[in-house]
C-alpha cells in the first residue's frame, strides 16, 4: 500500500513541478501577462507558499526514499524453529545447489534459479554437459542430488528439480603441425 501511495504522490510530485516550471518559464519570457491588483496577489503568494510547503515536504519524503535501505530487497526463505526464527537467503541456496552440480563429472556452465512455493523450492538448473555421459542418466542423478543435498542442509521441502541441459562442450581442435 506505501508504494502505491508514493508512486501517486511522485506523479503529482512531477506534475506540479512541471506544471510550475512550465509556468515560471512562460512568465519570465513574457509570454503570460502578469498584472495583478493587491488582492490577488495576495492570493498569489499565499498561494506560492502552501505550494512551495507541500513540494518540501514531499521532496523530503522522496530523499527519505531515495537513501533508506530496503531491507524487504534481500530475498530469503524463513523458517520459525521452536527456539525463534531463522532466515535463509536465496542466494545461500542457489550456492548449495552449484555446489551439488559441481561434483558432477561432465557438468560445466551451471547456474541455478530458486522460486519459493507453497509446496516448496522449485530449482531450475541450467549446465553445460561435455556430451559423453549419458544424458538421462546424468540429469537424473543430478536432480536427486541436488534434492537430496538441499532438502538435508537447509530442511526446507524441494518439490522438484528442473534440469536443462543447454549445450554440450565443444572439445577443442588441435591441428597436428608437421615440420
Amino acid at each position: 500500500m506505501a508504494k502505491i501511495l508514493d508512486r501517486l504522490l511522485l506523479f503529482i510530485y512531477s506534475i506540479s513541478v512541471g506544471a510550475i516550471s512550465a509556468a515560471v518559464i512562460l512568465l519570465i519570457s513574457g509570454v503570460l501577462p502578469y498584472e495583478l491588483n493587491y488582492q490577488q496577489e495576495q492570493n498569489v503568494i499565499v498561494a506560492s507558499v502552501i505550494a512551495a510547503a507541500i513540494l518540501f515536504i514531499l521532496s523530503l519524503r522522496f530523499f527519505y526514499i531515495s537513501v533508506r535501505r530496503e531491507r524487504a530487497s534481500l530475498p530469503s526463505v524463513d523458517q520459525r524453529t521452536e527456539f525463534g526464527d531463522v532466515q535463509i537467503s536465496m542466494e545461500t541456496i542457489e550456492n548449495l545447489c552449484l555446489k551439488a552440480a559441481s561434483r558432477f563429472r561432465g557438468v560445466r556452465d551451471i547456474k541455478a534459479r530458486i522460486r519459493v512455493v507453497e509446496s516448496g523450492l522449485e530449482i531450475m538448473i541450467r549446465a553445460v554437459v561435455d556430451g559423453e555421459t549419458p544424458i538421462p542418466a546424468l540429469t537424473s542423478d543430478l536432480q536427486k542430488a541436488i534434492h537430496d543435498h538441499v532438502q538435508e542442509i537447509t530442511g526446507i521441502p524441494v518439490s522438484f528439480v528442473t534440469v536443462y541441459i543447454a549445450n554440450v562442450t565443444q572439445s577443442p581442435n588441435y591441428k597436428s603441425r608437421v615440420e
